[in-house]
């Protein structure tokens, strides 16, 4: 198969349709992480359907300040990339060619979900993405969009627009890709020089270290839960932690206290020791919310929620999260 390469939008409602459509959003600079949305994507339009790329680095989401100018433009290797993992169309269009007539008087505002996080550490940015991502579902007409789960905060503001709106689309999100050594994949990766790589590693490793209190809480919960409330129960409360501090001894030792806030102590403790790192890291945010509306959740909260982070090592600024569920209290 080979993948067409389109510049407007009347060459791409030209081509003719069987099946579904499903399009994968980008500003380019693909890795293995695009790669996993494409391959989702074909799973999901099927041998008949048609599986777009776009390829579009949207000046509306940039700050001042920001990195638009140097933001990496790889159009003949995101080609290769988005072929190879089975996509039918890439849609490359000017800048021109999305906004003529210059920038949009009428935009997408993201409301007060936009304003928290990634919105208020960059204030603006999610108003170009919301109104970039509608321009782009008009322009591609999809019957399906993919958007990775790293960016959490865009996935929960593109599924709400899409909701509010009513665009007739479905919203899938797609897990994280990683690292072997657990950094999530990002096309601003590529900035970082060997040390500050090294540095980097901090925003997974605080997450997983989240993840990792928040597993050994649970397993203690659910021992307390099965063991009657005795002598035997304190004994076998007991045996139990000695035992996970034998498997897991750091997790364990720090299991207190529980709950989101043992969460946060817990990936806290590794961003403190990676802000005394050379490079260091310069934490921007560290947040546990509810994906619903990224507010956030209080020690009491039951359900889904978002360990998130934002950091600078050096002049690059990276974020990562991971899913949490919190179980009802007993």
């Amino acid at each position: 198969m080979t993948t067409a390469l389109l510049r407007t939008a009347d060459e791409l409602h030209a081509r003719a349709r069987t099946g579904r459509r499903a399009v994968v959003m980008t500003m380019g600079a693909l890795h293995e992480g695009h790669a996993t949305l494409v391959r989702t994507a074909r799973e999901i339009a099927g041998d008949d359907g048609e599986v777009v790329v776009t390829v579009f680095v949207n000046p509306l989401q940039f700050g001042q300040g920001e990195d638009l100018d140097r933001y990496p433009r790889t159009l003949d290797a995101d080609l290769k990339i988005a072929e190879l993992a089975g996509a039918d169309v890439v849609f490359a269009p000017s800048v021109d060619e999305v906004y003529p007539g210059g920038e949009p008087q009428v935009r997408i505002s993201a409301g007060p979900m936009g304003e928290r996080l990634e919105g208020s550490a960059r204030p603006g940015h999610f108003d170009g993405m919301l109104t970039v991502v509608a321009k782009l579902l008009h322009l591609t007409r999809p019957d399906a969009a993919l958007f990775g789960q790293k960016d959490a905060q865009q996935l929960a503001l593109i599924r709400r627009m899409v909701r509010d709106l009513n665009f007739g689309v479905d919203v899938v999100g797609v897990p994280t890709v990683r690292e072997e050594d657990g950094l999530a994949l990002s096309s601003r990766n590529r900035y970082l020089a060997q040390a500050e790589r090294r540095t980097a590693l901090a925003l997974s490793q605080a997450l997983f270290a989240g993840r990792d209190r928040h597993a050994a809480q649970e397993a203690l919960r659910a021992r307390a839960r099965e063991v009657p409330a005795t002598r035997a129960r304190a004994e076998a409360l007991s045996a139990l932690g000695e035992s996970r501090a034998a498997a897991d001894a750091h997790a364990v030792a720090k299991a207190a206290p529980g709950g989101p806030v043992g969460v946060r102590s817990a990936a806290r403790l590794v961003l403190d020791e990676a802000a005394r790192m050379n490079p260091p890291l310069t934490l921007d945010y560290l947040a546990l919310v509810d994906p619903s509306d990224f507010s956030d959740i209080q020690d009491d909260f039951t359900g889904e929620a978002v360990l998130a982070v934002a950091a600078r090592v050096g002049t690059t600024r990276l974020i990562d999260n991971i899913p949490l569920t919190f179980g009802a209290a007993s």
